[in-house]
């Protein structure tokens, strides 16, 4: 049996973090799909476009994982795709009690999808798209966080705003 797993976040921007995740991931599921979800209401930096061409950049030596956009609720995608997996990544303990809610209301909507918990290696346990926003639009060095693309892109973002 193949297992499809969905990886869905907001890659606002994709991390090293997230990298390693799906690196890992690759190895332990026939196929991975990134799932890149609109958000508009987090109100990303970057566009929904820009997010998943970036991650298909990224993750592009990875030849069992596919990036793409969606804008519905993560159960309907993770069915339209034939997923069996929702993989969500845990840094902290601070993630855990927002994940282990949203895994029992995804079971409850759709109790054929199972969700797994996986964590960065410790090198990029603290590293957070989030965290990484503030550092650029602060104009810190924040490269050894992403992929040298990434950098440039969100060098040029907050150079424009």
């Amino acid at each position: 049996m193949s297992t499809i797993a969905v990886y869905p976040g907001t890659f606002d921007p994709i991390t090293n973090g997230h990298t390693d995740l799906v690196e890992r991931a690759s190895k332990l599921f026939e196929k991975v799909i990134v799932a890149v979800a609109a958000s508009p209401k987090k109100r990303p930096a970057l566009s929904h476009e820009l997010r998943i061409s970036l991650a298909k950049k990224v993750l592009g030596h990875l030849p069992n994982v596919e990036v793409v956009g969606f804008d519905n609720l993560l159960t309907e995608f993770t069915r339209s795709v034939n997923g069996k997996v929702v993989i969500r990544g845990l840094r902290a303990v601070s993630d855990f009690e927002y994940e282990f809610q949203l895994a029992n209301m995804n079971r409850a909507i759709a109790p054929d999808v199972e969700s797994i918990f996986l964590t960065p290696s410790e090198k990029h346990s603290y590293i957070s798209s989030t965290l990484v926003r503030e550092i650029a639009s602060l104009n810190g060095d924040f490269g050894q966080f992403v992929n040298p693309e990434v950098k440039r892109v969100l060098q040029e973002h907050y150079q424009t705003i």
